[in-house]
């Protein structure tokens, strides 16, 4: 199926078509019919399955076709509700970016940044506005926004606004919309929580689910290392530059450990960002920039930072540190082997996260391959499932090589500093389906 089969117009299409896609992915297949005919939508999908576009383009289409009435042309018709604002600001260049031959004006507001920009930018009039709910009601309360005229609610990872405590927020902002509109809320999965919410929202909803219940991406091969706790750093410096992994996306649990973690690897040689809650947004905006474009190698972020991030073709997810919640993991190994592109996830495990570990296997009822990198051979076993397992020995691109770590006492090799080498081209979650 192509994009022309799906009912879109001529200008979305050229858009569509200038970004170098010509199929749709399933969710968008699945999603833009129902959003076109005006329905309700419960939508299960994690982020980089295109599920951006699978609104973005219906929402673009229905607004186009239907003018505003004059007396609220200055009024914002579709409203966009983002847990953080990495996504917000990944949503809005979806809508400018596949929005460029229509006459819609489009804007973002997120906290961290200067409030009074965005009042005068809602002034001159927006018909989508892209938004966390906290900035939205400082707005609000501010009186610079008018939402009694919205016809299209999108809740995007609503699973995750409920998460971070969005949830009386979202009320209250649902309370200020007309009662008669449009509903679209996507969930990378489908709780008790995220059912009563779409029941308190949506009409006759059509679901739909790209996805199974917390299943993990079959494009991502995931490893598992079994690492001292206090040699961990030395094995993530040593794969990176082994193995000279570009664009790589490390986890970690705190932002003090995030910090701690990235001076380390700089002083290792290797371009390293670092992205969490504490940073301003100037600094999260420029650290995601140079992941983007090549010259910060690796981006060491918490969970919720890094909640909506979408880089095309991302190779390397690493695990430093597994999380606290199982479901986690996989949202965090969900942000490679998208868009038909393979990727590889590698958790570094230690004792003290065996258990963790255990728990992470159950959701996804598989064991997770072990490797042990010579050279950096634990006391222990990860015998979580199968304490027979065979240990490995590298993969090939990252193959212990003589000048290698063989002792508990010698340094890894250090990161490489960055080459000349082209990263992959970033893209938002509004990347449709294959290029040609």
């Amino acid at each position: 199926m192509s994009f022309s089969q799906l009912g879109l117009s001529a200008e979305l299409l050229r858009a569509v078509s200038e970004q170098g896609y010509e199929r749709p992915t399933p969710v968008q297949k699945q999603a833009i019919p129902v959003v076109l005919n005006g329905q309700d939508l419960l939508a299960g999908a994690q982020t980089g399955t295109g599920k951006t576009a699978g609104f973005t383009l219906p929402l673009l289409q229905l607004l186009n076709e239907t003018p505003n009435a004059p007396e609220a042309r200055r009024m914002v018709r579709a409203l966009v509700l983002t847990p953080t604002r990495e996504l917000a600001a990944q949503v809005h260049e979806s809508v400018v970016t596949y929005g460029r031959y229509l006459p819609l004006r489009a804007a973002v507001v997120f906290g961290g940044v200067g409030i009074n920009p965005q009042i005068d930018r809602l002034r001159r009039g927006v018909d989508i506005l892209v938004a966390t709910p906290g900035r939205l009601l400082d707005l609000v309360g501010q009186r610079a926004l008018d939402l009694s005229r919205v016809e299209i609610l999108v809740l995007d990872e609503a699973d995750r606004m409920l998460d971070m405590g969005f949830i009386h927020d979202v009320r209250r902002i649902i309370n200020l919309l007309p009662r008669k509109r449009q509903n679209l809320l996507f969930s990378a999965t489908f709780s008790d929580e995220i059912r009563s919410l779409s029941g308190q929202i949506l009409h006759a909803p059509v679901m739909i689910e790209v996805a199974k219940r917390n299943a993990a991406t079959e494009l991502v091969n995931q490893l598992v290392y079994a690492v001292e706790k206090e040699r961990k750093r030395e094995l993530l410096s040593f794969l990176v530059g082994s193995g000279r992994w570009k664009q790589v996306l490390v986890f970690v649990r705190t932002k003090h450990g995030a910090d701690r973690l990235a001076r380390q690897l700089e002083r290792d040689g290797i371009n390293t960002g670092v992205l969490h809650g504490d940073k301003s947004q100037g600094a999260r905006t420029q650290a995601l920039a140079g992941f983007k474009n090549g010259k910060v190698e690796v981006l060491v972020a918490t969970d919720i930072a890094a909640r909506g991030l979408d880089i095309d073709q991302l190779p390397h997810v690493v695990n430093y540190e597994l999380p606290n919640i199982p479901e986690d993991y996989v949202h965090r190994i969900g942000r490679t082997g998208r868009a038909g592109a393979t990727g590889e996830a590698v958790s570094l495990v230690c004792l003290e996260e065996i258990k963790l570990l255990a728990a992470i296997e159950q959701v996804l009822n598989k064991d997770i391959p072990r490797l042990v990198a010579p050279g950096f051979e634990p006391s222990f076993s990860l015998n979580t499932r199968n304490p027979n397992l065979p240990r490995s020995a590298l993969p090939g691109r990252t193959q212990q090589t003589g000048d290698g770590p063989s002792r508990r006492g010698q340094q890894a090799p250090r990161g490489r500093k960055s080459g000349g080498g082209s990263a992959a081209k970033a893209k938002q979650d509004g990347g449709l389906g294959r290029r040609r």
